[in-house]
């Protein structure tokens, strides 16, 4: 399984997940170099369309790490008793240094008697929110959404279908935003790697100015939704 190589190591050993219905799930990977060499990976999984892997595949400079993000696609309904036997494989090899990360060729992964490549196998671990029982099936979990969706509706009660309906839009935007903020800050992210390793000296100071700017929209908004009244009946 996960672990340490001889080419990288993968933090953690396994993936996890905290699982809610109808919400996209997020797991951080990192891959260190352990070696001198320019090291090339790529990551496969037996669920390609639940998984959304970024990046799926790029080099690692000598002793250097890259941090990849996995997203869990938002999924309708609970997996049988949480078991997730979806499985990841990472697959590594030396590279030569000229060799571009944005343009990997297709034959670096294939396996001949020229070339090593590693291979490290990570399961995933669905968790669910605090306050449930490791142990609980997918019933007892429908249970307290139901328990959960009562105690709302009855604090509700009282709500106009106005002020109902805002409320959820308000709760709506305030993800969206979220998640388009982090989805900015990790492609802010790769475009910082890129370009240092490129040697580009004046792109520090605009990535801080971009990465202030995106922080400031984004405070305005959340400020701007949060601020606004729910209709009245």
């Amino acid at each position: 399984m996960g672990g340490s190589g001889t080419l990288i190591s993968v933090y953690p050993e396994e993936l996890t997940f905290l699982f809610e219905l109808e919400k996209q799930c997020y797991c951080n990977l990192k891959v260190v170099n352990n070696s001198e060499h320019h090291v090339a990976f790529k990551v496969k999984t037996t669920s390609p369309r639940k998984y959304f892997v970024r990046p799926n595949a790029s080099i690692v400079q000598p002793w250097d790490s890259c941090t990849i993000t996995i997203t869990l696609q938002v999924q309708k309904e609970y997996p049988p008793d949480m078991q997730c036997k979806d499985k990841f494989l990472i697959q590594s090899t030396k590279v030569a240094a000229s060799t571009d990360m944005d343009e990997i060729p297709p034959d670096t992964f294939n396996k001949d008697a020229e070339k090593v490549i590693e291979e490290m196998k990570l399961k995933v671990v669905y968790t669910v929110p605090s306050g449930g029982s490791d142990d609980s099936s997918v019933s007892s979990l429908g249970s307290r959404s139901f328990k959960a969706a009562s105690d709302d509706l009855a604090m509700l009660k009282n709500a106009s279908i106005e002020e109902i309906q805002t409320i959820q839009h308000l709760k709506d935007e305030r993800d969206n935003v979220l998640q388009q903020n982090q989805q900015m800050q990790r492609d802010l992210e790769v475009l910082r790697r890129r370009r240092s390793r490129k040697g580009d000296a004046g792109f520090s100071l605009t990535f801080a100015g971009f990465a202030g700017l995106i922080g400031v929209l984004v405070g305005l908004l959340m400020s701007l939704i949060f601020s606004s009244p729910p209709g009245t009946a």
